[in-house]
């Protein structure tokens, strides 16, 4: 069960260490924790539901993913609470509860990898691992003040980790402070063309966002009901409301308009190419406002979900990379913003946003005491 003396971020503890010495390693000292849907060899990989945890056998191996950052030097102190099966950008779980917000303890701190952004939200790891489908990297990371990275569909392996929709599903990265970008070896360009946004000047066909998140939804919903409906058919697991009635949708789900919405990815992705070229970055809103209050009624949480899978589907349907990136607060709540930059891109994005990122710490700081 979830620790409240660990903000309840912990599914439980236990420590994985570098199987060689960490001295001289780029990650030596630092810790991390991982979203309870990764691999560990030994443990029960419980995608955020008792009746999965029982129903799976323990680990024979751990995901590539985790073994190359303790190849790296960095030791693992635990798994992470996340919202069940992966389906919500809430962060509430009513089996395990509800990771508390660091950064404003009255607002849901984002899923559904609620646990790992609270774990490196409130210092208790230096960072952690996430998985991002339709937004549980970017969201989390967003509500919690801390930088959250999506990187480029398939760049990193997601062998070991439980499937959501694994044409979307990606192994993300939350931290505290812009350290990845050492660990690429892509050169920054000049910032002209971030500044101009890529080939501005040209028209582009790019589909609504409404039809974005359309697809995104339908796409997701029919592979998750192939990786997962069995199960549930058969199980009949306990689920709360809110993830109950997505995946009963996916359950209905058939294979009617799924070639429509591939062919929506395939023009999204032509589209951001042709905007962004090879050094355009695109700057959106992670999420549409601040994260909701906790126990916010159904009906207006779920239309402010909506809202934010429109903008949370840009990246999902074209495999783009994107980092979130605090901003610091107005009106006392986490504000963030977002860089996109084209699929295969992570290195020059991520040394893009160190590149920035102390510029707009120190920007950041002033505006807020300059608001006092």
């Amino acid at each position: 069960m979830a620790r409240d003396s660990d903000y309840g971020a912990f599914m439980e503890k236990f420590l994985l260490q570098p199987s060689s010495s960490p001295h001289e390693l780029p990650l030596n000292s630092l810790t991390f924790a991982i979203k309870d849907i990764f691999d560990v060899d030994g443990y029960v990989t419980g995608f955020g539901n008792p009746d999965w945890l029982r129903t799976h056998a323990a680990a024979t191996s751990t995901a590539p993913a985790v073994l190359a950052v303790l190849r790296g030097g960095a030791t693992c102190i635990g798994k992470t609470v996340m919202d069940e099966m992966a389906y919500s950008i809430n962060g509430v779980n009513i089996h395990y509860g509800t990771p508390r917000n660091p950064c404003v303890p009255d607002r849901i701190p984002g899923g559904s990898s609620s646990g790992s952004a609270v774990a490196v939200g409130a210092k208790l790891v230096d960072f952690a691992l996430g998985t991002d489908t339709g937004g549980s990297v970017r969201v989390p990371a967003s509500y919690c003040g801390i930088l959250g990275f999506r990187p480029s569909h398939d760049a990193i392996s997601t062998a070991g980790v439980t499937p959501m929709a694994q044409s979307f599903d990606t192994v993300g990265h939350l931290l505290k402070h812009a350290i990845l970008g050492d660990y690429v070896k892509d050169k920054v360009p000049s910032l002209k063309p971030f500044l101009s946004g890529g080939k501005a000047d040209q028209e582009h066909n790019i589909p609504p966002l409404a039809a974005l998140s359309s697809a995104r939804q339908l796409l997701q919903r029919y592979e998750f009901k192939i990786n997962h409906g069995e199960w549930v058919s058969t199980v009949k697991p306990d689920l709360g409301p809110e993830i109950s009635e997505r995946v009963l949708a996916a359950l209905k789900t058939t294979d009617v308009n799924v070639d429509i919405c591939h062919s929506v990815k395939t023009e999204l992705r032509a589209a951001l190419i042709a905007l962004l070229g090879d050094f355009g970055v695109l700057a959106i809103p992670t999420v549409p406002g601040p994260p909701p209050k906790l126990q916010t009624d159904p009906a207006p949480l779920e239309a402010f979900c909506a809202k934010a899978f429109s903008l949370l589907s840009i990246a999902g349907l074209s495999g783009f990379c994107q980092v979130s990136i605090p901003l610091g607060l107005y009106d006392n709540l986490p504000v963030a913003i977002s860089l996109l930059a084209k699929h295969g891109s992570d290195g020059f994005l991520l040394n893009l946003v160190k590149t920035l990122y102390d510029t707009l710490e120190k920007e950041v700081g002033i505006a807020e005491r300059t608001s006092y």
